[in-house]
């Protein structure tokens, strides 16, 4: 909608007002008394002018003004708070810069308020995850204690059997209480990186050696798709790379299909390496993929506690590929498998 400035108003005012008094001279001039042509057009020009004046001063000095002021504040409240306020252009179509301010600024705080609930749902989701996964451990100890306190600490058998169980448990709590502060300190920035070159290769035949015996007892096959002999070389923190393929490996141990396999594969990319470990496993709903990598958040709730795993192995493996300058995508066909692919920084 096109707004209409002070100047248009006064000046239509101006007009009419113009050729009321040029009807009235006119019709002095036929039925009256003759008037001088250029007396007529002489008067209705300045009672227009005057009119103009008249009518541009009452709207400047009480509606537009005020019109300004408005404008000003919303100005300098849509400005952050630690910076100075810019000078604002007060000239021109101030009805239609308020309107689009105020439009603007309306828009602004509509997402503001989006983004803040969703922020607030994902608070309330991740405190109520957060208690569930530490309810677990926490009641087992309990549990076990109480038993203990009862009267099993007589029992030679089940007090070694009970507190073995409570260390586990404490043990669980441990690991995610570590995993959430490596979270943390990578979001705040505090997580420094020790690159160094890395043969990739070797990396994953170490770390799937150490797997050997998980595997096998899900009859599950971890290989590596290389060339044999042929090192990839890449800058990267060894340790925290390994967390990387471990958690990835891990997913695909915990969730395969018993009797699967896990392949880590390869590619050259110029400047890079493109890694991708892929599964023959039951493959993942497309409703999913945008949440895999939220901290807590799992696909099969009800196999996902049983696994032994925290929730945040792949919302960790998100951030250490953040901090190597890389990010890790995810592609999924249910009842055929899973890949991860992600790159790395050649050597």
């Amino acid at each position: 909608m096109k707004s209409i400035t002070p100047i248009q108003v006064a000046g239509g005012a101006a007009a009419a007002l113009a050729a009321v008094v040029f009807a009235i001279l006119l019709s002095v001039h036929i039925f009256v008394s003759p008037i001088q042509w250029w007396a007529i057009w002489a008067g209705s020009a300045a009672a227009g002018l005057a009119a103009f004046g008249v009518f541009y001063f009452a709207i400047e000095s009480f509606i537009n003004h005020r019109i300004k002021v408005i404008y000003k504040t919303i100005h300098a409240l849509k400005s952050p708070k630690s910076t100075q306020v810019p000078r604002v252009e007060m000239t021109g179509d101030m009805l239609g810069k308020i309107n689009r301010e105020v439009q603007d600024w309306a828009a602004g705080k509509i997402s503001e308020v989006r983004e803040l609930r969703q922020r607030d749902d994902f608070r309330k989701e991740f405190i109520g995850n957060l208690a569930h996964e530490l309810k677990t451990p926490i009641f087992n100890i309990q549990g076990y204690i109480l038993t203990l306190l009862e009267g099993a600490l007589d029992d030679p058998e089940i007090n070694q059997k009970f507190l073995e169980r409570a260390s586990k448990s404490v043990d669980r709590m441990i690991l995610i209480i570590n995993d959430l502060d490596t979270i943390s300190r990578f979001e705040a920035g505090r997580m420094e990186l020790k690159l160094a070159k890395t043969d990739l290769v070797e990396l994953c035949k170490e770390l799937i050696d150490g797997m050997e015996m998980s595997a096998r007892k899900r009859k599950m096959k971890l290989a590596v798709d290389h060339p044999e002999g042929l090192p990839v070389w890449v800058k990267i923190d060894r340790f925290r790379m390994s967390q990387v393929l471990t958690n990835l490996f891990s997913n695909a141990l915990n969730y395969g299909n018993p009797g699967g396999s896990c392949t880590v594969s390869f590619d050259d990319m110029d400047q890079h390496v493109l890694v991708e470990v892929s599964d023959d496993g039951p493959g993942i709903e497309p409703e999913h993929l945008p949440r895999l990598f939220e901290r807590f958040y799992r696909v099969d709730k009800s196999r996902a506690r049983n696994s032994g795993g925290t929730g945040l192995g792949l919302a960790i493996t998100k951030h250490i590929l953040e901090a190597h300058g890389q990010s890790i995508n995810v592609r999924s066909k249910v009842g055929e498998g899973t890949t991860l692919s992600f790159t790395l920084p050649k050597a």
